[in-house]
């Protein structure tokens, strides 16, 4: 499913502070309350709406990214992390809504698109990877095959910890993984409910180790995973890798890369634009001519340096510069000139310049 603009769901520009994007918020959370909306199903989705796009435009980390680029900006959050930080309690204490509306926790919840859930899976650890990428690779993409050391569940064991025949009952719980002690104390009876520790709430215990993993259930390896890189990315571009993490005991994890630019020799990337120093000898900053520059991608094309071109003086060079990451466009070359002064001249030359000098001071510059 396409999610929503951010900024069209508060109904606010782009530039849009703090207190703007706090005040739209209070507007709509007045208008779209359930409770305000009884006959109206529709209303608790589009608060839904309201509240992810409040927890990523007020939070200037998540904003950043938003506005580089876009939902792909945030492809490395959870759930949790998108709402993770925001006071909507605070929030609405502010906005009155407890003396308008008297919510108890689960209207709130309700606000909130939040439920109380029975506990689901359990998932393995989230991992990260930092892969430096050149210059050139975040403006053309790239695939990169990365090298990830990880441990998973032994394939001869699956994961038991245990060779053919090496599982028991274990004999402190009986195979229920959970210890029961009952105190009686008149009619009342108080009941104590624990993991055996034995067996660590399994109810079986190892008696004969698996050979392959030494009774740890787990192997680590080195795995190769293929990685693409879409053009555009730029450092702290977040890759979700989803399954590729630690395992856990129903689910894996997810692998997040994160990307880095290395330095480029020769180019300096500020944005989608790049830019570069090109050095220039005082006669044709003074005369104006054309040199060959070469962009990112190595291709040559000329430059038109201009007649009485200043040092520092920076030409623009369109459509040379890296992608967006939206697909669409792409930013600017920008080369900077550092005129040369001579050295070493020959006698010919300082006459040639002396003799320029004195005509500039019978006509000096008006």
């Amino acid at each position: 499913m396409t999610k929503k603009d951010y900024y069209e769901v508060l109904s606010v520009g782009r530039d849009a502070g703090e207190a703007e994007i706090k005040k739209a918020y209070r507007a709509l959370v007045m208008k779209y309350h359930p409770d305000r909306n009884p006959d109206d199903p529709e209303a608790a989705e589009i608060m839904k709406d309201v509240n992810e796009a409040y927890a990523v435009l007020s939070d200037p980390k998540k904003r950043k990214l938003y506005d580089l680029y876009g939902h792909e900006g945030l492809s490395g959050y959870s759930d949790a992390d998108i709402f993770r930080g925001v006071d909507f309690s605070g929030l609405f204490r502010e906005f009155g809504m407890r003396d308008i509306f008297g919510f108890g926790g689960s209207i709130l919840g309700d606000i909130f698109g939040f439920r109380t859930k029975r506990p689901g899976p359990q998932k393995g650890a989230d991992l990260r990877y930092d892969l430096t990428i050149a210059l050139e690779e975040s403006a053309l993409g790239a695939e990169k095959t990365i090298r990830l050391p990880r441990t998973e569940d032994c394939p001869v064991c699956k994961g038991t910890g245990a060779g053919p025949d090496g599982l028991e009952e274990c004999d402190q719980c009986h195979g229920s993984g959970q210890i029961v002690n009952e105190k009686r104390s008149g009619s009342t009876v108080f009941r104590e409910i624990r993991t055996c520790k034995k067996c660590r709430g399994t109810g079986s215990v190892v008696v004969k180790p698996c050979g392959e993993c030494k009774g740890r259930g787990l192997i680590e390896k080195i795995k190769e995973i293929q990685v693409k890189v879409p053009q555009g990315a730029d450092s702290g571009y977040a890759i979700k890798v989803a399954g590729e993490g630690e395992p856990g005991k129903d689910l894996p994890g997810d692998l997040h890369v994160v990307v880095n630019i290395a330095k480029h020799p020769v180019f300096e990337r500020r944005e989608d634009d790049i830019y570069r120093e090109e050095e220039i000898p005082f006669t044709l900053a003074a005369l104006g001519g054309k040199i060959k520059t070469v962009d990112l991608e190595g291709n040559r094309h000329e430059l038109d340096i201009p007649e009485g071109t200043q040092n520092g003086t920076v030409l623009k060079i369109e459509g040379k510069g890296i992608p967006h990451l939206s697909g669409e466009g792409q930013g600017d070359e920008y080369v900077a000139i550092k005129v040369m002064t001579p050295t070493n001249l020959s006698d010919k030359q300082k006459e040639l310049l002396g003799e320029f000098q004195k005509l500039e001071d019978r006509n000096p510059p008006q």
